[in-house]
C-alpha cells in the first residue's frame, strides 16, 4: 500500500505560528515533532511507500524531516511529486495515482491532522484495505464528539454512504450528531489507484484529461516534476466534489482515533497540557488570576492578569491576542496582510531553504543584517545582485567563497565583500555548519533580487 501524503496546504489559519514558507504540517507543536513527521512514522508500519505531493518549498522541508527520522528520500520507497500551482486535492491525487499501477491501494492523508489513537488507527486502516481490496473508494468518517460546525458531515447507512454535508449550522449540526449516522469528514481515503481514475474520468473527465497530459509531460529526474503550464490547466476541484459526491462505489469507515485537523488555535488549544485553571503551561508563562488561556511563546516571557479565554500567539515578528471561540477570524487577518501587500503571512524571520537556514536580524530602508547558516557539504546557488552589494563575516565553519573567477576559504572571524553585481556562491565544505553574519547594502533587499546561474536544487 502507498501513502499518498498531500502537502499543499498554507496553514493560515494558524498565522503567525504558520506562515506560507512554514505551513502548520511543518511547525514541530509535539514532542519536537511535526504533523508531516507524525503521518509519516504513524503510516510506516501499513504502508510500504510514500508519495509526497508538494510544491517546491515545500520539498525541501520534507527532505529535512525525512532526514530527521532517518526514512530514506530517496529510492522504491519514497516519491516526491512537485506541483508548481495548486489545484486542490482531485488534481493532486489523481496526479498521484497516475505514477502508481493501477492495483496499487494508496492511503490518502493529509499532512497537517493529528491522530492520538494509534492502535485503533491501524484497525480502521486495515479494514478500509480491506474494502478497497474490492473495488471501493473508502472514506474515513470521524465519529463525532459534540456538534461541531467547521467540517463537513458525512450521512451514512452501515458502511455505505448516502450523503455528504457541507458545514452546517449549530442546530443542524446537533441534528446530525444526535441522529447517530452522521460522521466527521476527515478528509481521508482508501482505495485502489485504478479505481479512482476511473471514476474520476467518468465523473470529472475534463480533470482527468488534463491530468494525463500533465503527468505525461512531467520531468521525472528522481521526482515527478509537474510543468506550470500543464498544471494550470488542470480545472482546481476537491476530491469530494470530482468524485467522492458522485460515485456510487463509496463506502466509509467510522473512526474513533483521536483525531483532529488543528484547523484552528481553538483546536490547536485542545491539545496542550493544562494547569488546575485551564491555562496552557509554559515555563516562560506567569499568570496571575487568569483562568482558560492558550499562550503560545517561541521564546519570550509572557505575563497575563486578570484575563479569561484568551488566546496569545507570540513569535519574533508579529503577535495574535484573540478571545478563545473568534480564531477563525485568523484567515481574514492573513487576508488583510496580503491586501497591505506585507510579508508577515508568507515567511518568519527564520526562513528554511534546502542548504540551511537564514534569520533577519535587522532591516532599515538601505540595509539588511542577517545570520545564515549553512549546512555541511550544502552551497547556495551561484548568483549575483542588480541592487545590493553584501559583506560575510565567518562566525563558525569554514566557508568556501566564489567571487567572480576566484576562490577563497574563510574562516572564522575573517571576511570577504561581495561588490553589487558580481557572480558569487557561498558552499560549506566541512563537517559542522557555517554560521556567518551577512550585511546587505542597497537601493532595494528584497529576496527577489537573486538571478541564480546554476543552481544544486533547480529553483528557478
Amino acid at each position: 500500500m502507498t501513502n499518498i501524503i498531500l502537502c499543499g496546504g498554507t496553514g493560515t489559519r494558524l498565522w503567525p505560528m504558520s506562515r506560507t514558507l512554514m505551513p502548520k504540517q511543518f511547525v514541530k507543536l509535539f514532542d519536537e515533532q511535526s504533523l508531516f513527521q507524525l503521518t509519516l512514522t504513524r503510516n510506516l508500519e501499513t504502508c510500504d511507500t510514500h508519495m509526497i505531493v508538494s510544491n517546491a518549498e515545500q520539498y525541501f522541508l520534507a527532505v529535512d524531516q525525512m532526514q530527521e527520522l532517518q526514512i530514506a528520500v530517496e529510492g522504491e520507497h519514497a516519491k516526491f511529486l512537485l506541483e508548481p500551482v495548486g489545484r486542490n486535492t482531485a488534481p493532486a491525487i489523481a496526479l498521484a495515482c497516475l505514477a502508481l499501477e493501477p492495483e496499487e491501494i494508496v492511503l490518502v492523508s493529509p499532512s497537517d491532522h493529528l491522530i492520538k489513537d494509534t492502535k485503533a488507527y491501524s484497525k480502521v486502516i486495515a479494514h478500509a484495505k480491506s474494502l478497497a481490496e474490492d473495488g471501493d473508494l473508502v472514506t474515513f468518517g470521524i465519529t463525532p464528539e459534540f456538534a461541531e460546525t467547521g467540517f463537513g458531515y458525512i450521512e451514512a447507512d452501515g458502511e455505505d454512504v448516502k450523503a455528504f454535508h457541507e458545514k452546517p449550522d449549530a442546530i443542524k449540526a446537533q441534528d446530525y450528531v444526535d441522529a447517530g449516522n452522521y460522521y466527521w469528514n476527515s478528509g481521508m481515503f482508501c482505495f485502489k489507484a485504478g479505481v479512482f481514475l476511473e471514476e474520476l474520468k467518468k465523473y470529472s473527465p475534463e480533470i482527468y484529461e488534463t491530468s494525463v497530459v500533465a503527468y505525461t509531460s512531467a520531468t521525472q529526474d528522481g521526482m515527478i516534476r509537474i510543468d506550470h503550464t500543464a498544471m494550470a490547466n488542470i480545472p482546481e476541484d476537491s476530491i469530494d466534489y470530482a468524485v467522492m459526491e458522485k460515485s456510487e462505489r463509496v463506502k466509509v469507515v467510522a473512526s474513533s482515533i483521536g483525531w483532529s485537523d488543528l484547523g484552528s488555535f481553538d483546536a490547536l488549544s485542545e491539545e496542550f497540557e493544562k494547569d488546575a485553571d485551564g491555562n496552557s503551561v509554559d515555563d516562560n508563562l506567569i499568570l496571575m488570576d487568569a483562568k482558560k488561556n492558550f499562550v503560545y511563546s517561541s521564546d519570550r516571557m509572557i505575563t497575563l492578569a486578570d484575563v479569561d479565554e484568551l488566546i496569545v500567539v507570540d513569535t519574533p515578528d508579529a503577535l495574535l491576542v484573540t478571545k478563545k471561540g473568534s480564531s477563525q477570524k485568523v484567515k481574514k487577518i492573513v487576508n488583510e496582510l496580503k491586501a497591505r501587500k506585507s510579508d508577515l503571512h508568507h515567511i518568519h524571520l527564520t526562513a528554511h531553504r534546502p542548504w540551511g537556514t537564514y534569520t533577519i536580524l535587522e532591516e532599515s530602508e538601505n540595509y539588511k543584517i542577517k545570520r545564515i547558516v549553512v549546512k555541511p557539504g550544502k552551497r547556495l546557488s551561484l548568483q549575483k545582485h542588480f541592487h545590493r552589494s553584501e559583506h560575510w563575516i565567518v562566525v563558525s565553519g569554514t566557508a568556501k567563497v566564489t567571487v567572480g573567477e576566484k576562490e577563497i576559504l574563510v574562516r572564522p572571524n575573517e571576511s570577504t565583500y561581495i561588490p553589487l553585481g558580481e557572480i558569487h556562491r557561498l558552499e560549506n565544505p566541512g563537517k559542522i555548519d557555517v554560521v556567518l553574519i551577512e550585511a546587505q547594502v542597497g537601493s532595494y533587499l528584497g529576496e527577489d533580487d537573486i538571478v541564480r546561474l546554476q543552481d544544486d536544487f533547480k529553483r528557478d
